[in-house]
């Protein structure tokens, strides 16, 4: 496989919070490239690699030199396998008395874990692309499917492994993908755990586009700088729009694209557009 992070431009080095170089970033082009980097164990999410991911979207919204993020995976055994259970946060010490596990202690981990990942993708101001090189199950799966773009290798996998461990979904998987299927496509996949082929996916709509893995860095790249070319807060604008679109009525629906359409009329990339336009050249966006 080609570089993983996109090859040239700034490294941004490994993160300061544990996540040493097992997630790492590289921007370029208006690009922030960030792959996990733990090819022997199929690139399975560490806390630490989780937290500094989050972080790094976090500073994407704010930082007007990224106009759009990249997300994958190194080697060709997995883009992301899920969590790495052997790498649990160590709990802090228990007061005497108390039980191993106390209620609401599990849904506290999974809403600070996973399903912050999650949300940090979704709720990204930039578009995000999965570059998806190879196996993506069970939390691996719903990181790629909560991008916004998805590329995959002709090679890659995608799995609803829960079932296969005697667990239901997590890491916000039965929201995405019953948004994107449907419900009884959803269940199928959920109750049995099969293989999913990367043009299963994308025949029903879970991946934009199968490119030999060879080609997928280029793709991602050539994707992502044109979303870093365009207008950046038109794009935010609209994947937010698009991100609740399922979850409105008509009258929040069409609130919220009058006040998003007064926000982007607002912009030097708007006035940008119309003048090119009226000027019969294209326009060049700068992502304010």
């Amino acid at each position: 496989m080609a570089d993983a992070t996109g090859g040239g431009g700034s490294d941004d080095g490994a993160s300061d919070d544990g996540a040493s170089d097992d997630v790492v970033r590289n921007d370029a082009d208006g690009v922030a490239w960030i792959a996990l980097n733990r090819p022997a164990a199929g690139n399975a999410l560490t806390a630490p690699m989780r937290d500094q991911i989050v972080a790094w979207l976090h500073e994407a919204s704010a930082d007007l030199a990224v106009r759009a993020v990249v997300l994958t995976g190194s080697g060709d055994k997995g883009f992301c396998t899920g969590a790495d259970l052997r790498s649990q946060p160590s709990a802090p010490d228990r007061p005497q008395g108390a039980p191993p596990r106390a209620v609401g202690e599990p849904a506290r981990l999974i809403r600070n874990g996973w399903q912050r990942l999650i949300e940090a993708v979704l709720d990204c101001e930039k578009p995000v692309v999965a570059a998806v090189n190879a196996t993506a199950a069970g939390g691996g799966m719903h990181l790629a499917l909560a991008c916004d773009l998805v590329l995959a290798a002709e090679e890659a996998r995608f799995i609803e492994v829960f079932v296969r461990r005697g667990i239901a979904p997590d890491a916000g998987g039965a929201y995405l993908l019953t948004r994107l299927l449907g419900p009884q496509r959803a269940k199928e996949l959920f109750f049995f755990g099969d293989d999913l082929t990367a043009r299963d996916a994308e025949r029903l709509g879970l991946v934009n586009r199968v490119v030999p893995r060879a080609e997928l860095v280029d793709l991602a790249g050539a994707w992502a700088r044109r979303l870093a070319t365009g207008p950046t807060v038109a794009i935010a604008v609209a994947k937010h729009l698009t991100n609740r679109a399922l979850e409105s009525d008509r009258s929040a629906a069409f609130w919220e694209e009058a006040v998003g359409q007064e926000l982007v009329t607002g912009t030097e990339d708007c006035r940008e557009g119309l003048a090119a336009f009226a000027e019969r050249r294209p326009p060049v966006f700068r992502g304010w």
